[in-house]
């Protein structure tokens, strides 16, 4: 059984401004390139297909242009299985729109946890020589959606949630089984490599952390949600990352397609196949005159990679980004590092402490009200702050 693993495509994404488009288009080329040349089985797509709840017009058209290029791909070749899950990024009622339709193409697509009682996750099962594949499809969860259907109403955790709802299944592990999920695990008490351009996480002692230990079980574990590839703890356990960097803090990141292959129980493979950008997210340093002088290298042609642009010069430059648009047409930002901005920024930074939500609050209460939190308004804003979590 072969696989291609994919998460977090964001359609629709913008980096300072710029459209990426046809970044993403570039990008899947070269999924369809791996279609053919691997002719994979299945197609998992773990969350956050679009990078807004209310995507644009572009963005469910690059959704349809994935689609189609695959199927057309399949069409000469063999049938693809494409299976996808809606992520925090997603608006479950847009994603599945018209998923009842493509599911006789070899669409699956799975937005919401089970909620009512009786309700399992969606599981497609898959046929190779040495017989039954199950792709067990795990929508984004939020504690707040299970808290009516858990025993006695309670649901403090995503953890707990997961945990719930994979105790629900009848797993069979003789069988090979795969999950697909996009949460925040962690292994042990090591969180992923993070990246800028994921959602800020308000977590409150872990609430949000999912610990790899209940998903081990399966024989794969499809992950997106971190934009980082890497594994957790076990090779197994994977986050594949986004097929193009969305922020500065992924420059140099070799992202790719991750390719599963399946022999009999307990045997897997895994393989990397490249996305190779035309144009990259990356930084640039040196003093004016250094960039523009490695930019004329080039000659007349303008560099179309999205840089962020580092200047050292000791004196003051007037209106830098005048002149350097003349090289680099896509500038994400410019900033200044030199003896005296070093020296403000230690001088800013100097006793400022990273704030719990709870200590940033108290501190606020305390400014404003003229006195601390006593017990009840304590236990008062901790509820409020869990709410907020789960919802």
């Amino acid at each position: 059984m072969k696989f291609l693993h994919l998460s977090d495509l964001h359609f629709g994404k913008q980096l300072h401004g710029y459209d990426l488009a046809e970044e993403q288009r570039k990008c899947m080329g070269e999924i369809f390139e791996a279609v053919r040349k691997e002719l994979p089985d299945a197609i998992v797509i773990a969350g956050d297909v679009y990078d807004r709840s209310l995507p644009s017009g572009e963005a469910m058209a690059l959704l349809e242009e994935l689609l189609l290029g695959i199927d057309g791909i399949a069409a000469l070749e063999k049938p693809v299985e494409i299976m996808i899950i809606a992520g925090n990024h997603d608006s479950a009622q847009r994603l599945r729109y018209g998923s009842s339709f493509l599911e006789r193409h070899h669409i699956h697509i799975a937005v919401f946890p089970p909620q009512e009682e009786g309700e399992r996750l969606q599981r497609i099962e898959l046929m190779d020589r040495y017989g039954a594949v199950y792709f067990y499809l795990l929508p984004f969860v939020k504690p707040g959606l299970l808290r009516k259907r858990m025993p006695g109403g309670e649901c403090a955790t995503t953890e707990d949630a997961i945990r719930y709802l994979l105790d629900q299944e009848e797993i069979d592990l003789s069988q090979r089984n795969v999950l697909v999920s996009h949460q925040f695990f962690v292994n042990g008490g090591d969180c992923p490599v993070q990246c800028d351009s994921e959602s800020p996480r308000l977590s409150v002692g872990g609430l949000d952390e999912v610990s790899t230990t209940i998903v081990e079980r399966f024989d794969y574990v499809a992950l997106g949600h971190i934009h980082s590839p890497q594994s957790l703890g076990k090779e197994k356990i994977r986050y594949c990352g986004t097929m193009y960097p969305y922020s500065l803090s992924e420059e140099g990141q070799k992202k790719s397609i991750t390719v599963v292959e399946m022999g009999e129980k307990g045997t897997i493979k895994l393989r990397f196949l490249p996305f190779l950008p035309e144009h990259t997210v990356r930084s640039i340093r040196g003093t004016l005159k250094e960039i523009i002088e490695n930019a004329q290298k080039n000659g007349d042609v303008v560099c179309h990679d999205y840089v962020k642009i580092i200047l050292t010069d000791e004196e003051t430059v007037d209106s830098p980004k005048d002149y350097l648009e003349h090289y680099y047409d896509h500038i994400l930002e410019i900033t200044i590092d030199n003896s005296q901005t070093r020296q403000i920024l230690e001088e800013n930074m100097s006793g400022v402490q990273e704030l719990t939500p709870f200590e940033a609050f108290e501190g606020f209460f305390g400014e404003v009200m003229g006195r601390s939190m006593n017990e009840r308004e304590e236990k008062t804003f901790q509820d409020v702050l869990k709410e907020i979590v789960d919802d």
